[in-house]
C-alpha cells in the first residue's frame, strides 16, 4: 500500500491547523439553534427564541472566523486547492454562512417574530449543511491527509 503524502496546512498554531480546531463552536451553535427552535415552537417561553438569537450569531460570527481560516489554506496551498473535495466543502460553507446570517438577521429585531416558519426552516436546512460539510471534511482529513503529521501519528504512543 502506498504512503499518502500529507497535504500541511499553513494556517497553524504550534504546529496545530486551525480551522478544524475553530469549526466546533459554530457547529454546536448551529446544531443547538435547531433545539432552542423546537423548544420555543413546543413551549412558546421567549427565552428560546432569545438564545436562538445569540447561537445563531454565535454561529454566523464562529463560522466566518472559520470560514476565512479554512479560505486561507485554501488559497495558499495548492495541493488542497486541487482537490474537488475541498472546492465542495468551501461552496457549501459560503452556502452554509449565508443561511447562518439570514436566520440571525431574521431574529434581530424581534427574536420570536420569524421562528415560525423561516427561522426554524433555515436552522434545520443548515443543519443538513452541517451534515455534509462534516462528512467532507472527514474526507479531506482521512483520505487526503490534509493538516494531518503522518509521521508523529504512526510514532505516537498510547497513553496508560
Amino acid at each position: 500500500m502506498a504512503r499518502i503524502e500529507p497535504i500541511t496546512s499553513r494556517v497553524v498554531l504550534f504546529g496545530h491547523p486551525l480551522h478544524p480546531a475553530l469549526v466546533h463552536f459554530p457547529i454546536a451553535a448551529l446544531v443547538g439553534l435547531v433545539g432552542t427552535d423546537l423548544a420555543y415552537v413546543l413551549t412558546g417561553d421567549f427565552f428560546w427564541a432569545r438564545a436562538g438569537l445569540w447561537l445563531a450569531g454565535t454561529g454566523a460570527a464562529g463560522g466566518t472566523i472559520a470560514g476565512l481560516v479554512g479560505l486561507l489554506d485554501l488559497l495558499t496551498v495548492w495541493r488542497i486547492r486541487r482537490l474537488v473535495t475541498a472546492g465542495i466543502h468551501a461552496v457549501l460553507a459560503v452556502m452554509l454562512l449565508s443561511l447562518a446570517a439570514l436566520n440571525w438577521l431574521l431574529r434581530f429585531g424581534d427574536p420570536a417574530a420569524n421562528i415560525l416558519p423561516w427561522g426554524l426552516y433555515l436552522s434545520v436546512l443548515s443543519f443538513g449543511l452541517i451534515m455534509m460539510l462534516g462528512h467532507l471534511g472527514a474526507r479531506l482529513v482521512y483520505e487526503y491527509a490534509v493538516g494531518v503529521d503522518l509521521d508523529e501519528a504512526m510514532t505516537a504512543k498510547p497513553k496508560p
